[in-house]
C-alpha cells in the first residue's frame, strides 16, 4: 500500500497590517511627545564649621545669602551682616540684590564661593532665581548684553532659625 504524506508549505508571515499600524502610530506619537530642556547646577553644600576660630583676612570674604520669609540678608560669614534686602509688596527685590552682588564682586574680585541659605518654606523658583542672581548679571554695553560672572561657585545649604 502506498503511503500518502502531505506536503507542508512553509507559512508567511502577513505584516501588512502591522507596517500599516506603525506607520500611523509612529508620526502620532512624534507629534505628542513631550521634550524637556533639563539644565544642571554643580552644587555644593556649605563647609562644616570646625569649631576653630577662623582668621578673618583683609582680602577674604565668606559671602552668605540668607533667604527669609520678609527680607534676603546678605552677610560675611565671619564678618557679618553687609546689608538687609527687605521684601517690597511681599516679593523680593532681586534688583537690589543683583546692584549689591556687583558692587561686593568689585571689593572681593578674587572670590568665586558664595552660600544661599534658605528657610523651608522657600519656593524653589526663589531659590533659582537668587542663586542666577548670584552667579552672574548682565549689563548693557551699548546694543550688546555683557554677561559678567559674579559667585559661580554656588552652595546652598539651610538658613538658621530664628526665634520670633
Amino acid at each position: 500500500m502506498r503511503v500518502r504524506r502531505l506536503r507542508k508549505h512553509p507559512a508567511e508571515l502577513e505584516v501588512t497590517a502591522f507596517i500599516n499600524l506603525i506607520v500611523v502610530l509612529l508620526p502620532f506619537l512624534l507629534s505628542t511627545a513631550v521634550f524637556t530642556r533639563m539644565s544642571v547646577l554643580d552644587l555644593s553644600l556649605p563647609a562644616r564649621n570646625t569649631g576653630g576660630v577662623e582668621q578673618l583676612q583683609a582680602n577674604d570674604l565668606k559671602l552668605e545669602i540668607v533667604i527669609r520669609r520678609d527680607a534676603i540678608e546678605v552677610g560675611d560669614r565671619i564678618g557679618g551682616l553687609i546689608q538687609r534686602i527687605p521684601a517690597v509688596n511681599g516679593t523680593q527685590d532681586l534688583r537690589t540684590l543683583s546692584a549689591l552682588m556687583l558692587e561686593i564682586k568689585r571689593r572681593f574680585p578674587d572670590t568665586t564661593t558664595a552660600s544661599i541659605l534658605a528657610e523651608p518654606e522657600t519656593s524653589y523658583d526663589l531659590l533659582v532665581q537668587v542663586m542666577d542672581v548670584t552667579r552672574a548679571t548682565y549689563t548693557a554695553d551699548g546694543v550688546n548684553l555683557v554677561r559678567t560672572d559674579l559667585f559661580p561657585d554656588v552652595a546652598i545649604g539651610d538658613a538658621p532659625v530664628i526665634k520670633r
